[in-house]
């Protein structure tokens, strides 16, 4: 298929498609309230009956919205049932494109309850934001698409020619461990022509965005031993340092005294073309006042085409369980997202020949390599994005939207990329920088919410007249 390559399209009607979102909409919030009331948790810790629920309340819904070709999917990994996954489709007329709308309907775990200010698995309205875990990461997907299609079906009916195929994944917020066996079971399945992804953000709230590029990510570990076993710090301390302070001196070398990564052979840029102001960046990241901000160049580029690397958990005893011995091993695991361009193979080479290059005191250092995976960069000319674009800016009434990066990354972008190489991926989302995707209290802007089905309803409409 080869789409129209004009990037708006004059006879969508938009009005009619905004005034269609716009009835829908109240059905379409208390519809994602109750999405957001099933506990559906893809970890192995949790009733895994939970998400097989949360899967069959979203077929249920997708039904409701008149695709009667549907799904509940799932295969093995290692022997061991991967989570659920919905699949529906409506086949394109002859001439129009497919498109393959992506969310994911499993969620986080809700952590400690009493950081929340209402129950996490109680959608709760106030000041015109929704709160309740998945309320947008990432159920608000699901039913950004499912309003889209209710307004699109609303308006054009039979008019409308494009394809779509619905795929709600019930394993993402687990590392989407069985994604690339399903692809590859269901590749003729979910091929299409377009990919839109909702599992992203926006600028901030009134300003909508469409994410053009990810960071790619390697993590793994890094122990270091000094001893056969624990020691009395009193009879042996002084000419042999612990574990944990040989750890922390390696640790500090990842960064050079300005917080840049210092490692090695990893790709980075400063060409970030959005400006993001370093006052905002405090606001939406919540830094304490007085802290430096780290690392060179625009705060943008730092976030989305430089390498940033963290350190996100050590192995040492905890101080409620420590005793006055020197502790013979202590380990820490890293995450280290990568800029675009860059390849994880090289990164994670590189990251091993620092840690043994840097072993302190000739320390025992074992490198173990975790996850990989790629970064993903949008052609912005390309005829869908252009469409997309479009679709934003008419969708926020004129306001001009961001191309923006993403700092974090979605490995299954690859796999979808790898898989599907002639289709164009587009990532989209509903989260602002107040959503607190993962944390306590997450929440999605309503009014921005709204906006975001008219966005897919306009670019659906405006697809559906692409002709080969």
């Amino acid at each position: 298929m080869t789409l129209n390559p004009e990037s708006s399209s004059p006879s969508v009607d938009v009005d009619a498609l905004r005034t269609a979102v716009t009835a829908d909409f109240p059905r379409t919030v208390e519809q994602l309230k109750s999405l957001v009331a099933i506990p559906g948790i893809a970890w192995d810790s949790f009733d895994p009956e939970r998400l097989n629920e949360s899967a069959a309340a979203v077929a249920a819904l997708i039904r409701e919205a008149g695709l009667s070709d549907v799904q509940t999917l799932r295969v093995d990994n290692n022997g061991k049932p991967g989570g659920p996954a919905v699949v529906a489709r409506r086949p394109a007329k002859a001439g129009a494109p497919t498109v393959l709308l992506y969310a994911h309907h499993d969620v986080q775990p809700p952590g400690d309850l009493a950081l929340w200010e209402s129950e996490p698995f109680t959608a709760t309205e106030r000041n015109g934001r929704l709160y309740g875990r998945g309320a947008a990461d990432d159920k608000a997907g699901i039913m950004a698409h499912i309003g889209a299609i209710r307004a699109l079906d609303e308006v054009l009916g039979e008019e409308s020619g494009v394809g779509i195929t619905l795929f709600i994944e019930g394993e993402e917020e687990a590392g989407s461990p069985t994604f690339r066996d399903f692809l590859e079971t269901y590749r003729d399945l979910l091929a299409a022509d377009v990919i839109v992804v909702a599992d992203s953000g926006n600028w901030k709230v009134g300003v909508p965005a469409l994410t053009t590029s990810l960071r790619g990510l390697v993590d793994g570990t890094v122990e270091v031993q000094v001893l056969d076993h624990a020691v009395h710090s009193g009879m042996f301390g002084g000419p042999v340092l612990d574990a944990p302070t040989l750890l922390a001196r390696l640790i500090a070398t990842f960064h050079d005294d300005a917080g840049d990564v210092a490692i090695a052979g990893l790709a980075a840029s400063d060409d970030a073309a959005v400006e993001y102001a370093e006052a905002d960046f405090r606001a939406d990241s919540s830094v304490l006042d007085g802290v430096q901000l780290a690392g060179t160049g625009s705060i943008a580029s730092r976030l989305w085409t430089k390498p940033a690397l963290s350190i996100i958990g050590i192995d040492v005893p905890s101080v409620d369980m420590s005793s006055n011995t020197i502790q013979p091993k202590a380990r820490a695991k890293f995450s280290l997202r990568l800029a675009p361009g860059q390849s994880p193979e090289a990164a994670m080479a590189a990251v091993e020949r620092h840690v043994q290059a840097n072993a302190p005191f000739g320390a025992k250092v074992t490198f173990t390599p975790g996850e990989q995976g790629q970064a993903f960069a949008t052609d912005t000319s390309a005829p869908a994005a252009r469409t997309a674009l479009w679709a934003l800016r008419e969708a926020w009434s004129g306001v001009d939207p961001v191309e923006s990066g993403m700092g974090g990354s979605i490995p299954f972008i690859a796999d979808l990329t790898e898989m599907f190489p002639a289709a164009q991926i587009l990532i989209t989302g509903v989260e602002d920088p107040d959503s607190r995707a993962h944390s306590a209290n997450e929440s999605l802007d309503l009014g921005d919410f709204r906006n975001a089905i008219l966005a897919e309803a306009l670019l659906l409409a405006s697809l559906g007249q692409s002709n080969s």
